[in-house]
């Protein structure tokens, strides 16, 4: 592959300030006021507008989003609006689903629990979000100092921070698996497998 170091070093860059000023939405600024599903599909393309999306690869659509309702992955829509909670609820999904199934999603998110308990966990799950996103960006900004670098032996910079970041992504889903199959596991049945 080529690539135009100054470009990637150039985007980087943006994609360093864009993650240090990045925030998820705190609960108290989504709307409670019901909204239609298109407005509800704008919001979140606002929202999760660093989830690459285009007109081939929506972020989300109406049929995903009945689709979660059918599955029951999030609460139905109330006289078909959605509100505060639900809107929550697509952000854990939407952000979840850029790692884990459908099915592994279903597992962990929370359902059937009160307003105030789906509050108190996207509030959690929104710091978690902001100090693991900085985290990350730290080591991609680390990792690309060759990138930066007019150096000769940098050539192939970006090709290792591809690498590194798919690499990342894979261990870090393998692992994200293997505790979601650990849910409700039998300790005896799970612990007398690896003496097998």
């Amino acid at each position: 592959m080529s690539y135009d170091k100054a470009l990637i070093a150039h985007k980087l860059q943006r994609w360093d300030q864009f993650i240090t000023d990045y925030h998820l939405p705190e609960w108290d600024t989504i709307p409670d006021f019901g909204l239609y599903m298109d407005q509800v599909i704008n919001l979140l393309e606002q929202y999760l507008n660093f989830i690459p999306s285009d007109e081939k690869n929506k972020l989300v659509t109406a049929s995903t989003i009945n689709n979660y309702v059918r599955l029951k992955i999030m609460p139905a829509p109330v006289k078909r609006k959605y509100y505060r909670m639900h809107i929550a609820y697509l952000i854990f999904i939407l952000t979840l689903k850029q790692s884990l199934s459908i099915n592994d999603i279903e597992k962990i998110i929370p359902s059937g629990i009160p307003e105030k308990q789906v509050e108190a966990t996207y509030e959690d799950y929104c710091q978690k979000f902001r100090h693991l996103a900085l985290f990350f960006n730290q080591q991609v900004q680390a990792a690309a100092d060759d990138i930066r670098s007019p150096a000769p032996d940098s050539d192939g910079a970006v090709e290792r921070l591809l690498i590194e970041s798919t690499l990342i992504a894979g261990f870090s889903k393998i692992l994200s698996e293997k505790l979601i199959r650990l849910h409700n596991a039998d300790t005896a049945e799970v612990l007398a497998a690896e003496k097998e």
